[in-house]
């Protein structure tokens, strides 16, 4: 594994660092507060190539190696975790989705526009009643003629209020378990679709979070990824793909926090002197640039092995679990640094803390990733 950034690994992070400092940095802060969700900057993302991701250029996509996409990802999340969730269900749930498990037509009919950001999407897998166990979801898709009839809930879902386009999990076959699972796409606009945005989280403030809800929603048999019974391979891939990008975004706000507190270090002074000089204070800063550092690196090896085409799952959940909580960590070290003023939104590592919180929830908890990778190293099962 070469750790040397080629030359279009480092324009695409420069590129991606201007655009967050022009665009996202100014507003994140009366965003959050406001809970704006950020629609034009995600328009102006697609109109400068920084929302098509990996995805192949013939349907619209940057083409980039998942180096580069983390590199994007990563001063994404620095700026504005908010951001940084909306592109990563956009192109890691639902475009690279779509690039593998969609037909030709379904590829051409959605990922041009997705990559544009003239659509955005949302990947409905968790349920009120289904979480960590996806193959308890109870939600139903029926056979009737030449359409699938949908009926049940999603909660939790990111872009859920302001998505064109649903990737939705659902039973085809209860008897079956996981295996009876389907990957449905379902349009806004289809009658027996609609969703209800949720308020009052404790960080995301800006990015749009919403229930699905189905109600004898009617699409077209077509109108599926793969065959009936693939939703829960469909699911998988796109948990790996999606985990990868929620590890990158928190060595952003790593990175968020040792830059805030380098400044706040050098220019704060107590007892006659910048607290940087104190012992303790680097102490903290330390840890957090030994965590940004660490978190990086465990995202490249897995972003090497996913430009293989090599199974990485392992890999992902390590990045993801690690980073995730080192990013929490040094959410709360950098509080302690800014003392007071820390603790107020003047400064931004109070919502670096806020936003970090949920990675250690979303996309497969912490304690998820630490029973699929010990089961995978132990070789037994941790699941039925």
């Amino acid at each position: 594994m070469n750790l040397e950034l080629t030359d279009e690994q480092h324009a695409v992070r420069e590129m991606a660092r201007k655009f967050a400092e022009e665009y996202i940095v100014p507003v994140a802060r009366e965003n959050d507060i406001d809970e704006r969700f950020p629609g034009d900057i995600i328009q102006k993302l697609g109109e400068v190539g920084l929302l098509g991701g990996p995805v192949p250029a013939e349907y619209g996509g940057a083409g980039l190696d998942y180096i580069g996409q983390a590199l994007v990802t990563e001063e994404i999340g620095k700026a504005c975790s908010s951001v940084r969730t909306t592109i990563s269900v956009q192109i890691s749930l639902v475009e690279l989705t779509l690039t593998r498990w969609g037909s030709e037509a379904q590829k051409r009919r959605y990922l041009p526009n997705l990559c544009s950001g003239q659509l955005i999407g949302c990947f409905g897998l968790t349920e009120p009643n289904a979480g960590s166990d996806p193959a308890g979801m109870e939600t139903t898709a029926v056979a009737d003629g030449d359409s699938w009839v949908l009926n049940g809930r999603k909660t939790w879902i990111s872009n859920g209020g302001v998505a064109g386009l649903a990737i939705a999990f659902a039973q085809t076959d209860k008897s079956l378990g996981h295996r009876g699972i389907g990957a449905f796409l379902v349009e806004r606009g289809t009658p027996g679709f609609s969703s209800k945005d949720i308020h009052g989280k404790l960080g995301l403030r800006s990015s749009n979070t919403a229930e699905l809800i189905f109600d004898e929603c009617r699409i077209a048999k077509d109108h599926i990824l793969g065959k009936p019974g693939d939703g829960f391979r469909v699911a998988m891939s796109a948990l790996d793909n999606g985990r990868y990008s929620v590890a990158a975004g928190c060595v952003g706000i790593c990175q968020g926090c040792v830059e805030a507190c380098l400044r706040y270090a050098r220019e704060r002074k107590q007892f006659g002197r910048q607290i940087g000089s104190f012992q303790l204070v680097q102490d903290l800063i330390a840890r957090m640039i030994v965590d940004a550092e660490a978190g990086r690196l465990l995202v490249f090896r897995a972003g090497h092995l996913k430009n293989q085409g090599v199974r990485c799952s392992r890999e992902v959940s390590i990045a993801k679990y690690f980073t995730s909580e080192a990013a929490v960590r040094c959410a709360l070290d950098a509080i302690q640094v800014h003392g007071s003023y820390g603790y107020s939104n003047e400064y931004p590592v109070e919502r670096y803390l806020r936003d970090a919180k949920v990675a250690t929830i979303y996309e497969g908890t912490s304690q998820i990733q630490k029973l699929l990778i010990a089961s995978h190293d132990l070789g037994i099962r941790a699941f039925t």
